[in-house]
């Protein structure tokens, strides 16, 4: 980023300012950054190696809880009003030491490291003496956000997680939290028309506890804080057309980004009716609106349960009720709210997002999420179409042609093991496995990989997973639980016929075929609805296969489910 110690990055120079991205560099993708936050300063090291540099994949991580917002309003005898005490300096100079350290011994190179800082830095008195220290102990710079930088960047952290978004972007930090409107299909420059719209207000979770902790301040810091995030709404509204529908249709979508933020999504995972909720990262989560307003709730919850909350700190439920008073403004700015969504992503991420490409930031991570099969994309994209063939039209949209192709990736993996640990291993993958901590997926999506690749191997959740496998189910619902489970006996059923994964793209055409329909009039009483599936097999598949046993596959299909859905299948002489 800058050379000069303590260069402002705005939106007019920030392309200039950072360090940029090279697909084409042949030895070296690592890039290490810090954020430099009121909360606390997290660094990370991410590999953006080409072809997944889509993925931001993250590589080494660490949080220093280092509040530079407390430390700007320490009320030691010596302490002076907006400024870093000694101890402060070189407590953040050291551990900025310590992180260029941890950077060296990965191979990152110097000039693919940023540092940068947000709202407490800006305000500081003697940030100077500060960034001084900085540069003596580790010989890197810091360079400060602009309001409308972190806005930016926060907000391109928390799209990074999603193939397309649309709607509002807030992040709650310590020391302001930032609105705008993201709608990632409105064509190139999207991400500048969101920073050039985005307002910083000056109410973050550690600010406002300050502000609320005595009644001279309290009123006067809601009021102006309900007034601020009503006007900001209604001027994206005036600047953004399809907001103002989106709230006149169902209601506004909002993303969550920023430690605060994140604590209200870990209070709301808290008291899930799903519980124990079975996903444990907060990316991803999403709530419709009917349960987010119910602040008071999550309010009364943190003041009376005294036992630890997942995913709250104890300086977070200190914090609590002043988020709940930033949540509570935005409730009453926005009547009509549809559902929110809780993001990972943030500054960091945001900052990785902003390096690559136009043509990378907006491709769809899910094709690029580790996978089994190291087959050309043709013959995948075959074993898709063939897996498709099996299904109705009208089946459900979410199961996309690049879900799809992750199911068929995915269908050969660890053929020489046991049924029971790759059905263990497959419900767990996409939650806490090699795919959790990446982008693309809401919890819905992680639900129904995980349900489907379960499917797959045909068996029963062992007891010690029996209670997350029903709690995904309850999460997905019932007719995503029953899609799952035929899409993966259908993937079940292929490596039935072909144990080894198909070597070319017209490979598994050759073996079988599907003909489906939904149909009525199914079951022994006729009572029951669901697809008729004629399966049509090669006289090569037919040998030592059964064909009642690959019917009968077909008959456990949606077993348990409330649903009286079945499969009749028929294999064709």
């Amino acid at each position: 980023m800058a050379e000069t110690m303590g260069s402002v990055i705005t939106i007019d120079n920030f392309s200039a300012k950072m360090s940029a991205f090279d697909p084409n560099h042949p030895e070296n993708h690592l890039y290490g950054l810090v954020d430099m936050g009121s909360n606390g300063i997290r660094f990370s090291i991410s590999d953006l190696s080409p072809p997944r540099s889509r993925l931001l994949h993250c590589v080494y991580r660490e949080r220093a809880g280092i509040s530079l917002y407390d430390a700007l309003h320490e009320s030691t005898p010596d302490s002076l009003p907006f400024h870093f005490s000694k101890h402060t300096i070189t407590q953040v100079a050291d551990t900025l030491g310590r992180f260029k350290g941890i950077c060296d011994s990965y191979g990152v190179y110097k000039d693919h490291i940023s540092v940068f800082a947000t709202e407490a830095m800006r305000t500081a008195n003697n940030r100077d003496e500060m960034l001084r220290a900085i540069k003596t102990s580790s010989g890197l710079t810091v360079d400060i956000l602009s309001p409308g930088m972190e806005s930016l960047f926060g907000a391109m952290g928390a799209r990074s997680g999603f193939t397309q978004v649309n709607g509002l972007f807030m992040d709650l930090g310590g020391g302001s939290v930032q609105m705008t409107y993201v709608d990632s299909t409105a064509g190139a420059g999207y991400d500048v028309l969101a920073a050039d719209a985005a307002r910083s207000m000056p109410f973050g979770a550690a600010k406002l506890t300050a502000a609320l902790s005595t009644q001279d301040t309290a009123q006067a810091a809601k009021t102006d804080l309900r007034s601020s995030m009503k006007d900001t709404f209604e001027g994206l509204k005036d600047k953004f057309t399809r907001l103002k529908e989106q709230e006149n249709d169902d209601g506004v979508t909002i993303y969550f980004c920023g430690g605060g933020f994140r604590g209200y999504g870990s209070m709301l995972m808290h008291t899930d009716p799903i519980q124990p909720y079975p996903i444990p990262s907060i990316g991803g989560y999403n709530v419709p609106g009917h349960r987010f307003i119910k602040w008071r709730e999550m309010l009364h919850v943190n003041n009376y349960e005294d036992g630890k909350i997942y995913g709250m700190s104890k300086r977070r439920r200190e914090q609590f009720p002043a988020i709940v008073t930033v949540v509570q403004s935005l409730v009453e700015a926005i009547p009509r709210i549809k559902e929110v969504v809780f993001c990972s992503g943030g500054n960091r991420e945001g900052v990785l997002f902003m390096k690559l490409p136009p043509e990378i930031r907006e491709s769809s991570p899910i094709p690029l999420l580790p996978a089994g099969s190291a087959n050309q994309k043709e013959v995948v994209d075959s074993i898709a179409t063939c897996i498709t063939s099996a299904l109705p039209k009208d089946y459900p949209a979410i199961f996309s042609a690049e879900l799809l192709n992750y199911v068929a990736k995915n269908i050969w993996q660890n053929m020489g093991d046991p049924d029971d640990a790759n059905s263990a291993k497959a419900l767990h993958n996409p939650i806490s496995g090699q795919l959790a901590g990446l982008p693309g997926a809401t919890h819905q999506i992680r639900g129904i990989l995980a349900l489907t690749m379960c499917a797959r191997w045909g068996t029963v959740p062992s007891p010690a997973d029996k209670k997350l496998y029903e709690n995904l189910q309850a999460l997905i619902g019932p007719e995503m639980c029953w899609w799952c489970d035929y899409i993966g006996t259908v993937a079940g059923l292929l490596a039935t016929l072909t144990p080894a994964s198909p070597s070319s793209e017209d490979a598994l055409g050759k073996i079988v075929k599907f003909e489906t329909w939904t149909g009525h009039g199914l079951g022994k009483k006729g009572h029951k609805v669901g697809i008729r599936l004629k399966i049509v097999l090669s006289e090569y598949a037919r040998l030592g296969i059964r064909a009642g046993d690959v019917e009968g596959i077909f008959g456990r299909v949606g077993k348990g489910l409330p649903l009286g859905w079945r499969v009749e299948a028929e294999v064709e002489n």
